[in-house]
């Protein structure tokens, strides 16, 4: 018996239905098995020696630009940032679809992250918490210290993993920590959650109410699917969300974290910042630093109260001063004057240059380079905007992730006002920070906030 595009055999045999699938005819495929196979083999082409290394380097190429850029309009960015990184330490983080496990790439990566992390923002400060048996407990406080967050990292990596996460005891303990920073320094923290549960004492939406009134911004980075409750924790917080689809996909999720975000027009109030420049103290004989309370050789002097601290960037544990160092300071601000994305060469303009500028490696000749080698990759030449410099891939990688300033603008005779310093916009800085010389140490400025 058939009926609205539908047929039903005997009760005994095995059921049978046709679907009507005319409706489906006009309409696009929405799923990947509806769609055609792609030869996508057919994208390669070998050169004349019969060689696939070019195409392979272009792939390469553009998956690093791909990376690369990013929005480079001068806006205000939060340089002091505080940052607390909630891990999954539960018996989820033993799965093995991220190899060689969730925990064990997860501390990989994280102590990448954090070299990088203080690399990029070196007056920022980051504090790790792990959550597991339905607890949550802070690993690290807040430090501008590298080393002790990545020691005790090792320190739990080989430790057993039990229980279900509790994200709302995480988030209850780094929110205890965070509403005591400055309205200057960005509250943030950053979730990796292996899990599909939490073992939560209370409302979870009490907690993310809470986040939203401090302003403290609340990123999710899930291993294992999309959880409705940490997507609405990123959306209300105004954070990011993100799932790991595979070890590349994970790496590319986390290091989106470190460039510092816009700063909020509610928290836009603050313009000046005190901040101490302590000098360097060489002693003979131990005493004791203000922020452990040990007996320690040598440290940092706050200019305000002298009292002794281990590391900078820190905050003084007595008068509360802000502790930083000139050099870290002014390598902060390239944040706020990114050096602006390379255009990418065509072939046919390909010719007029023959070396990179900055390494001096040789381009392909455009004149040795068959037809089909160009149409299916790109030339390997960017040229900067400002100085018309061409540059290698490698090279205009290395210029906006490490170096942050182009040599050909650097090599030019510099004008009477810098064009990447002109900052346009409500509520930018007109003007670089007051920093004080290296060599002058135990002084306290005021800088733009």
């Amino acid at each position: 018996m058939a009926s609205n595009g539908r047929r039903q055999i005997d009760e005994d045999d095995e059921d049978i239905i046709d679907v009507d699938d005319s409706s489906l005819q006009n309409n696009q495929a929405n799923y990947a098995w509806e769609e055609e196979y792609k030869r996508s083999w057919d994208v390669l082409q070998e050169d004349e020696h019969g060689s696939l290394a070019g195409v392979v380097n272009s792939l390469q190429q553009k998956a690093k630009r791909k990376r690369l850029l990013r929005d480079t309009d001068p806006i205000r960015r939060g340089i002091i940032r505080h940052l607390f990184i909630v891990i999954d330490l539960s018996s989820a983080m033993q799965e093995k679809d991220l190899r060689p496990s969730r925990l064990s790439l997860t501390f990989t990566y994280l102590e990448a992250f954090i070299a990088e992390f203080f690399d990029q923002n070196p007056i920022s400060q980051i504090g790790l918490i792990g959550t597991k048996d339905g607890l949550a407990e802070k690993l690290t406080e807040l430090s501008g210290n590298p080393t002790e967050h990545i020691r005790a990292l090792k320190l739990k990596k080989f430790q057993e993993m039990c229980g279900e996460p509790s994200l709302q005891n995480s988030l209850e303990l780094a929110r205890s920590s965070l509403i005591h920073v400055p309205a200057h320094g960005s509250r943030e923290i950053l979730v990796i959650m292996g899990s599909l549960t939490t073992t939560d004492p209370g409302n979870i939406h009490e907690t993310i109410e809470k986040l939203t009134q401090d302003n403290i911004r609340a990123s999710v980075i899930a291993l294992a699917a999309e959880v409705q409750v940490l997507k609405f924790l990123s959306t209300q917080t105004k954070g990011t969300f993100g799932v790991a689809m595979n070890e590349g996909h994970y790496r590319d999720l986390l290091f989106e974290v470190i460039p510092p975000t816009a700063v909020t027009t509610t928290k836009a109030a603050s313009n000046l910042v005190m901040m101490g420049f302590p000098s360097r103290s060489n002693e003979s004989a131990a005493t004791l630093c203000a922020c452990h309370g040990k007996l320690t050789l040598g440290g940092y002097i706050c200019p305000r109260c002298d009292a002794k601290l281990c590391d900078i960037p820190t905050e003084c544990d007595i008068c509360t001063l802000t502790l930083v160092s000139s050099p870290l300071l002014a390598r902060s601000y390239h944040h706020l004057f990114p050096v602006e994305n390379f255009i990418e060469v065509a072939w046919k303009d390909a010719g007029s240059t023959t070396a990179c500028f900055s390494c001096q490696k040789s381009f392909l000749s455009p004149h040795k380079t068959s037809i089909q080698i160009q149409a299916t990759t790109d030339a390997g030449r960017y040229q900067c905007k400002l100085c018309e410099k061409t540059f290698c891939a490698d090279c205009d990688l290395f210029i906006h992730d490490v170096l942050h300033n182009c040599p050909g603008c650097l090599s030019q005779p510099r004008p009477k006002t810098d064009p990447r310093r002109a900052i346009s916009g409500a509520g930018t800085p007109s003007h670089a920070p007051v920093v004080p010389s290296p060599l002058g140490g135990g002084s306290s400025r005021m800088v733009l906030g």
